[in-house]
Formats: C-alpha cells, sequence, structure tokens
C-alpha cells in the first residue's frame, strides 16, 4: 500500500459514493488507475465493507446506551453463543470482547428504555452465562466515527 492507496482510503472512509473519476482528480490518477487500486484494497481487505450511515434519531432510536458485560463462564463455547447472540441482536450496533472490568463492551440503539428493558430481559436476564452488566446511558452524541485515516 503506497500513499496513493492512503489518500484513495482517507477519500473513501468520508464519502463511498465518489467515482473513480472524482477520486482520481482528488489525488491525479486516471479513473481506469483508481478503479484498478479500488480493486485491489477491496480484495485485500482493506475496504472492508461500503456502508450508509443512517441518522438513529431520524429511525427512532434515539437512545444510545454502552453496555458492559461481565460472563459467569468463558470458555470458547459461552464465548462463541454470546458473539453470535450479540451479531444477530439487531439493537446491538458494535459488540466488542474486550480486557477490563467487562468481558463485552456493547454500543446498543434503543427506541426508548422500555426497548432497552425488554432488550435486557431477553439478551442478559434469560441468558445463564451473564454474570451482570452495567449500563450508561448516552446524554449527548459528540462524536460517532468509524475512521481510521
Amino acid at each position: 500500500m503506497d500513499e496513493k492507496d492512503i489518500e484513495i482510503l482517507r477519500l473513501m472512509q468520508s464519502n463511498a459514493q465518489l467515482t473513480a473519476e472524482a477520486l482520481g482528480y482528488e489525488i491525479g490518477l486516471s479513473a481506469p488507475a483508481v478503479q484498478k487500486r479500488l480493486k485491489k484494497l477491496r480484495e485485500t481487505g482493506a475496504i472492508e465493507k461500503e456502508i450508509a450511515v443512517l441518522s438513529p434519531s431520524k429511525l427512532g432510536r434515539d437512545m444510545t446506551v454502552i453496555v458492559g458485560v461481565v460472563l459467569e463462564r468463558e470458555s470458547r463455547m459461552h464465548l462463541d453463543l454470546f458473539k453470535r447472540r450479540m451479531r444477530q441482536a439487531r439493537e446491538v450496533q458494535q459488540c466488542y470482547y474486550a480486557t477490563g472490568e467487562a468481558d463485552f463492551i456493547l454500543v446498543i440503539a434503543v427506541k426508548d428504555i422500555k426497548e432497552y428493558e425488554a432488550f435486557t430481559q431477553e439478551y442478559f436476564f434469560d441468558e445463564s452465562n451473564v454474570s451482570r452488566f452495567t449500563s450508561s446511558v448516552v446524554m449527548d452524541r459528540v462524536k460517532v466515527s468509524l475512521d481510521i485515516l
């Protein structure tokens, strides 16, 4: 990966809809050269996914909750089961297996406290391997980003 690839990635992470022509204009390459580089960046996994970032408030998901989850047991089977359940839960935006006080850190988007309560019932209280969890309700989205560069 060279500096031109880095420039392409920097531009793409802020606007994945930029055409090869627009990218080429910005960094001084032809559109076919940019297309070739984009293909390679996708194939190597440098570009994992190109997505639309949606507004939670415009879609009725006004409440964001940061949750720390402590598991009772951390065998591979129990970890895999919890990870699978979190991947399938539509409320979970992000899930991290982490070091520290909690085994998992979750970012959850819900409509309101009632919906969060229902989530905790289904995924925490009804799950025998969840020892405990802590919740922090987000008061203001100061910075939300997936930018790397």
